[in-house]
């Protein structure tokens, strides 16, 4: 396994979550959505709208690492996260519309402007409180990845407690076979 490769098998699998988490939330009303439900965001919506706010903090500073990186750049037209608990998007519609466009952003970064030296590299940033620190570029890929992984199971939890199935989550459904039979 090599990191740039497997960068690009999580951008997929990222996105097909995502795409499963929106599907199932859609099928209950707004309001159950952003009812209190005891977890650490609040609410399904809240949690959903945490990873995005996460996501954004975390893209801008992977934008800063090399200036080729125009994918992630382009989302800078989006919502400037201040805090982690920040409610981006009041509607659901409107969050789950900025989700695809940062989940397509993402694979595209993955697939067609990250290279393999990019993750060797340190990544200087200031964290949400505003201290400077430098860290591997490619840990804080993984972490990235991880974090969305951490809160979507959290929101499956959530939508499980409302009789809402999202479906197989297994990663292992995004690793290539190599015996060449398929599933």
């Amino acid at each position: 396994m090599d990191v740039l490769s497997h960068t690009q098998l999580l951008a997929s699998y990222n996105r097909r979550m995502n795409r499963q988490v929106y599907a199932a939330a859609a099928q209950l009303e707004e309001t159950l959505l952003s009812e209190p439900a005891g977890a650490y965001f609040g609410s399904i919506f809240g949690t959903l709208n945490h990873i995005l706010v996460g996501d954004l903090i975390w893209l801008a500073r992977f934008a800063t690492h090399k200036e080729a990186y125009s994918s992630l750049q382009a989302l800078a037209e989006l919502p400037c996260p201040q805090a982690l608990d920040q409610l981006l998007y009041p509607r659901f519609g409107a969050l789950a519309a900025a989700r695809a466009l940062v989940d397509e952003a993402i694979v595209r970064w993955a697939s067609d402007e990250l290279a393999a030296p990019d993750l060797a590299q340190p990544l200087a940033y200031c964290n949400v409180q505003g201290e400077a620190t430098r860290r591997d570029f490619g840990e804080l890929v993984m972490h990235f990845f991880n974090h969305q992984t951490h809160h979507r199971g959290q929101v499956s939890t959530l939508l499980a407690q409302r009789g809402v199935d999202i479906g197989v989550t297994d990663f292992l459904l995004d690793i290539p076979r190599l015996d060449g039979n398929a599933g």
